[in-house]
């Protein structure tokens, strides 16, 4: 891809010129007169700077959602050569949530490489936003997640619903909010765990008018305990505390084997849906295709229905 939207994209994903540089191994001053070059030929400012880095107009917005949908195209174009050259077409590159591995999702795996013996297999788990990152920049091909709630339209998403699912809330045994349903206000009046980051980068994602009439997205969510993008480490913390832990109640068992209690809830629990969220450039690709035929068969045997 152009040297020039390759450096632009990376001042955009680091939010300032300074780190971009150290990132594209180039100094500041040339990167800086690329920019403006940049800027010159497109005829549109791209940045809004200050002191504290710099901010995408809505022009640079506009580019940068083009640039990466070129960027992808132009990786996944080499990447399908390159796994043609080493006879490796049927590879899987996906993402999940703890959640979907733990349920469906390694089985699947394990049961399509004795199916094709050859196949690399690379799966990242992780957070939705994360993951909607890496999927964005070519890293894997599909991923597993929560419905993201407020995503902006201008991503080129499509959202193939599996299982609707609710958030539970996890203590220790012995833990006060145990023996009788609780509320939503009682719950809450425990220290809370959230078991994903708000990496300031992923605002982007997501469409501010909407954000205002919709549920809270994770960059709304202020009041915690403890946060960290490690399931291990917040169910380690969970045991350690009287801190309450949130995740989707389909994990009830596997916590139960480590010694979280799933809360008795007095309120109804709002449903949400799960699902596979896949590049709409891609669909139609036969083995993305198939892919998600796989996913969809694994979930559905073992989620709760829609």
């Amino acid at each position: 891809m152009d040297k020039m939207l390759t450096q632009f994209l990376a001042v955009a994903d680091a939010g300032s010129l300074s780190a971009a540089a150290t990132k594209l191994l180039i100094t500041q001053p040339t990167l800086t007169f690329n920019m403006r070059k940049l800027e010159e030929s497109i005829g549109a400012p791209l940045f809004e700077r200050s002191s504290r880095g710099v901010r995408l107009t809505r022009y640079g917005e506009t580019l940068y959602e083009n640039a990466r949908l070129m960027n992808r195209l132009y990786d996944n174009t080499l990447t399908a050569i390159a796994d043609q050259q080493r006879g490796t077409e049927r590879g899987l590159t996906v993402g999940s949530g703890y959640s979907w591995w733990t349920m469906f999702l390694k089985d699947l795996v394990t049961a399509y490489q004795r199916e094709f013996p050859k196949a690399p297999v690379q799966v990242s788990l992780g957070n939705q936003l994360r993951l909607l990152d890496q999927m964005l920049s070519g890293d894997i091909s599909i991923f597993l997640a929560h419905e993201i709630d407020g995503l902006s339209p201008g991503i080129g998403t499509d959202f193939i619903p599996l299982s609707r699912v609710y958030n539970a809330h996890f203590v220790r045994a012995g833990h006060p909010l145990l023996g009788k349903p609780r509320s939503r206000a009682e719950i809450e009046d425990f220290p809370q765990i959230i078991s994903s980051l708000a990496e300031s980068r992923h605002e982007r994602f997501f469409d501010i008018s909407r954000r205002r009439i919709r549920v809270e997205t994770v960059f709304d969510r202020t009041h915690f305990a403890f946060r960290s993008n490690s399931l291990a480490a917040c169910v380690d913390y969970a045991l350690a505390t009287d801190a309450v832990l949130t995740h989707t109640h389909v994990m009830r068992d596997d916590f139960m084997q480590r010694g979280l209690v799933e809360v008795d809830q007095a309120d109804t629990p709002r449903g949400f849906l799960a699902g596979i969220y896949v590049l709409r450039e891609r669909r139609g690709e036969e083995r993305i295709e198939d892919l998600l035929a796989r996913i969809s068969a694994a979930a559905i045997a073992v989620l709760p229905p829609l």
